[in-house]
């Protein structure tokens, strides 16, 4: 039966432990040897395609970047077409797409596995590189106080679901009217998900182990900055909210950052940040989750 990964609880805790342990082992197989992953974006992103097609690299396999005007989904034809003709060539097809039900009608076509490499619901590949960095940043911590301040997305979202799997729970800091959906809040109540809300961000970051943020707009949202900015200018990440968490707290951040928005210089970069070896962590958890997939 193939095994798709659209959503992080389309794995079990024992396989998304699995898929870490295999990103951080050097004994890396060669399952993709002479066979190809197909790359479908029609959102555009430096990290995700680069982690993607090194990770393909260093299983041996080839990389198939497409372009958004050479598909054209549901365009020049459908989801399931699509899906059903790059089975043919490609042992996997990962997608980036503005909606996720394009994924699940792949998926329900496809004869590969179908990775989700972020849609308007979930980035679920971004939160296997979170777990993995939380499990290196802090191995002697089990119960984890996580704080996500700012607006809450589809990073946040799938973020909630894994910590929750593993027994944490996240605190979630945003302006009102901003908070989660009522799908979001029904999907969490039904897979008994549970989230902190926490109206102040400072009482969010109170003794925190993680201080976890994203950009107050994402693309698509651009005509609607000046106000995201304006609303959420008490939620920005800097000196002072830092110094609210624990002293071995870490700050983490998906990655593109506003400098001077949601996070000032001196965290990003400061000795409390870890955004690099959360983007480094997307290379080596796509390498795992691919070998796992495609063994």
């Amino acid at each position: 039966m193939v095994k798709h990964f659209l959503e992080i609880d389309d794995l079990t805790v024992d396989e998304i432990t699995e898929i870490l342990d295999r990103a951080e082992s050097n004994d890396v197989n060669q399952i993709l040897k002479r066979k190809s992953v197909v790359l479908l974006f029609e959102k555009p992103s430096s990290r995700t395609r680069q982690s993607m097609e090194n990770a393909v690299v260093q299983l041996g396999g080839n990389s198939i970047y497409v372009r958004p005007d050479e598909t054209g989904i549901d365009e020049r034809e459908s989801a399931e077409d699509v899906a059903k003709t790059l089975s043919l060539f490609d042992v996997a097809i990962a997608a980036r797409v503005f909606d996720h039900s394009k994924l699940t009608r792949m998926a329900n076509a496809s004869s590969v596995p179908v990775i989700n490499l972020l849609s308007d619901q979930t980035h679920p590949i971004q939160t296997l590189a979170d777990l993995l960095t939380l499990r290196q940043s802090l191995k002697k911590k089990k119960k984890l106080k996580v704080s996500y301040i700012g607006d809450p997305n589809n990073v946040s979202r799938p973020l909630a679901i894994a910590l929750n799997m593993f027994g944490n729970t996240l605190n979630l800091s945003h302006p009102k009217g901003y908070g989660l959906s009522a799908s979001d809040l029904n999907k969490f109540e039904s897979g008994n998900v549970k989230v902190n809300l926490v109206d102040d961000p400072k009482l969010a970051a109170e003794n925190a182990d993680v201080i976890y943020t994203d950009t107050w707009y994402s693309m698509g949202q651009e005509d609607q900055k000046d106000q995201r900015v304006k609303d959420f200018k008490d939620y920005q990440i800097n000196s002072e909210l830092m110094s609210r968490a624990n002293a071995e707290a870490i700050f983490m951040h998906c990655l593109p950052a506003h400098r001077g928005l949601e996070v000032t210089d001196e965290v990003i970069d400061g000795p409390q940040s870890v955004v690099w070896k959360q983007a480094e962590n997307r290379m080596h958890t796509a390498r795992g989750l691919l070998s796992y997939l495609c063994e």
